[in-house]
């Protein structure tokens, strides 16, 4: 029942977040104008604003003029209850889950806004970075120091790739991997960079068989990190695990 709440809560949530993600990086307010549709500025109503059941039952369409909406907001809804719903069964109404809701919800919006623009906005990270470590406060890591060295070694490592790579690597993706140290610590931040390469390059391969532009398709390395981030966050022990156990 509770698991069902959570589920409903993360969906309503994810519907906010895809504004934050949109606008933020215009440096639009999240609260004005209200939403409407882009193609044809009309106001959106309760009907049209219901997260995914509006997708579904529109079909992918504006109500007025039939323009067709990006299925980025009810993936990007559901996703988020379905991970609010697992931090909920992993965790439980503990501290812990607290950070994990805080987590989530940030790799969400950085998630919607490189997708969007190829851009992860300051703004957003400054807004949870402060959260999270008052949650790291309360919910540890084991040492507490790891989070600090989670933090140093995460940025400092992306910043290395990034003078290596000359300009390959974006200064929103080196702050992320900061603020993912805390969280995470020192070794599944190591991870994490390691899932999100492969996982990029998954996806690159995926884009440029799609695409005719080749190699100069843009592909953004967020929605990637975030991914990763998460699979370390919920099941880093067991892969660490399982390595070990390999060895």
């Amino acid at each position: 029942m509770y698991t069902v709440v959570v589920f409903i809560f993360g969906i309503v949530f994810g519907s906010f977040f895809n504004v934050v993600g949109l606008r933020v990086p215009k440096k639009q307010s999240i609260a004005y104008p209200p939403s409407h549709c882009p193609s044809c500025e009309r106001q959106l109503t309760a009907i049209d604003l219901l997260p995914v059941l509006s997708y579904v039952l529109l079909r992918g369409k504006c109500r007025t003029c039939k323009a067709k909406v990006s299925p980025i907001y009810p993936l990007m809804e559901l996703l988020t209850g379905i991970l609010f719903a697992l931090a909920y069964v992993h965790f439980g109404l503990t501290a812990e889950f607290f950070v994990a809701l805080l987590f989530i919800s940030m790799l969400v919006c950085i998630t919607v806004s490189d997708i969007a623009y190829m851009l992860i906005p300051n703004k957003i990270l400054l807004f949870f970075l402060p959260l999270l470590v008052v949650g790291r406060i309360f919910s540890p890591l084991t040492p507490w120091w790891d989070s600090l060295l989670g933090a140093v070694v995460g940025f400092g490592m992306l910043y290395i790739v990034a003078l290596l790579s000359r300009g390959g690597m974006g200064g929103g993706d080196i702050k992320l991997f900061f603020v993912i140290g805390i969280v995470l610590g020192t070794v599944k931040t190591l991870l994490t960079l390691a899932f999100a390469s492969a996982i990029g390059l998954v996806i690159g391969i995926i884009v440029l068989r799609m695409t005719k532009k080749g190699r100069k398709t843009p592909v953004p390395f967020g929605p990637s990190i975030a991914l990763a981030a998460i699979i370390l966050y919920f099941y880093g022990e067991h892969i660490i695990t399982w390595y070990w156990h390999l060895l």
